[in-house]
C-alpha cells in the first residue's frame, strides 16, 4: 500500500493511493497514519480495504508528511561506502547516530527554509524507515517485524551548524523544514528489494546524486536492531538512513543552497520530492511554515 496524509499543514487527513494512482480518503477508517494505525493488525485491515468503496479526493490537494505525530526522528550518519570516501571520513564501525528535531518534519513539497545566518545548508536524498510495532533489544534477524514501511527524505542539513559549532550533529540536522517526508509511505509488501533501490537528487535540474542502496554500510535490519539497543522504538517513529555520494559539502569547491533553488528528489518505488528554497526573510511571521502555507491555514 501507499499511504498518504494530506490537505492543509496541521489538519492533514489520512489516505491512500490506489493502484489507478487515485487518492482516496482513509478519515472514516482511521484518525491518522501515525503511531498504532502503523501496527501490523491495522495495516491487514487496510489491505482487506476495497478502494473504490473510499471517497476520491479531489486531484491538486497539499501532501503532509505521509506520518504524523512522529516521536523519535532519527538518523544514520555516514552509512553510505561512496558518501563516506567523497567526505574523507572512514567507514564506520558501528552506525552513527543523531536525532533530527521531529518539529523539522514537512511535507514532500513544502518549501525549505534556509535557517538565519545560514551559509551551508545542504541536500541528501536519504531512503527513512518508518517503525510500526514497539521495538525494544530487537535482533536483526527480527528487525523487519517491526517495520511498517519506507519513505523518501531530503535530510536537509545545515554544514556549519552541524560541523563547526562544537557538540552534536543535530545543531544542523533540525532546523525548521529541515525534514520532509513522502510523499507516501510504502508498505513493505511492495518494495521489491529495499537494499537495490535507485536514489537521485536534482538541484535547478541539475542531477547531484545518483546512488543505490546497495552500498549502504548497515542494512535496514542491522539499523532497526542497534537502534532499539540504545533506546525503545515507538511506532510511527523513523529512521533515516544516511545518503549515497553527491552532497554539495563534498563538491569542490562546495556548494550549497540559497534562495530561488529548486530540489528535487526520489527513489525508485517510493515516489518523488520536489521543494522550493526560501530566505529565512521570506518565511510568514511567528511561523517557520512558508508564505503560502501560511496563509493557505489562516
Amino acid at each position: 500500500m501507499k499511504l498518504v496524509r494530506y490537505g492543509e499543514a496541521g489538519r492533514e487527513k489520512p489516505g491512500l493511493i490506489d493502484a489507478q494512482g487515485t487518492l482516496r480518503d482513509l478519515s472514516s477508517v482511521l484518525p491518522d497514519i501515525a503511531g498504532t494505525a502503523l501496527g501490523a493488525k491495522s495495516l491487514d485491515r487496510l489491505r482487506g480495504l476495497d478502494p473504490a468503496g473510499l471517497p476520491a479526493v479531489p486531484a491538486g490537494q497539499r501532501l503532509g508528511a505521509c506520518v504524523g505525530k512522529v516521536g523519535n526522528f532519527i538518523a544514520i550518519g555516514l552509512n553510505y561506502a561512496d558518501h563516506a570516501a567523497e567526505t574523507g571520513a572512514p567507514i564506520p564501525a558501528e552506525p552513527i547516530v543523531f536525532n533530527k528535531a521531529p518539529s523539522c518534519i514537512v511535507g514532500p513539497n513544502d518549501d525549505v527554509i534556509i535557517p538565519r545566518g545560514s551559509q551551508k545548508t545542504d541536500w541528501e536524498v536519504e531512503l527513512a524507515i518508518v517503525i510500526g510495532e514497539r521495538a525494544s533489544y530487537v535482533g536483526a534477524n527480527e528487525a523487519l517485524n517491526f517495520v511498517a514501511g519506507y519513505c523518501v527524505c531530503n535530510d536537509v542539513s545545515e554544514r556549519e551548524f552541524q560541523l563547526e559549532r562544537g557538540g552534536t550533529w543535530s545543531k544542523g540536522k533540525g532546523c525548521p523544514t529541515f525534514g520532509p517526508l513522502g510523499p507516501w509511505l510504502v508498505t513493505q509488501d511492495e518494495i521489491r528489494d529495499v537494499h537495490d533501490l535507485a536514489m537521485w537528487l536534482d538541484v535547478n535540474g541539475e542531477r547531484m546524486q545518483t546512488g543505490s542502496t546497495r552500498t549502504m554500510i548497515f542494512n535496514v535490519p542491522q539499523i532497526v536492531s542497534y537502534v532499539s539497543h540504545f533506546m525503545i522504538l515507538e511506532p510511527g517513529d523513523v529512521i533515516t538512513t544516511g545518503t549515497p555520494p553527491g552532497v554539495g559539502m563534498g563538491m569542490k569547491p562546495p556548494r550549497f543552497l540559497k534562495p530561488g533553488d529548486t530540489v528535487s528528489l526520489g527513489i525508485e518505488g517510493l515516489g518523488e520530492q520536489r521543494q522550493r528554497v526560501l530566505a529565512y526573510e521570506e518565511r510568514a511571521p511567528d511561523t517557520s511554515l512558508p508564505v503560502r502555507e501560511r496563509s493557505a491555514s489562516a
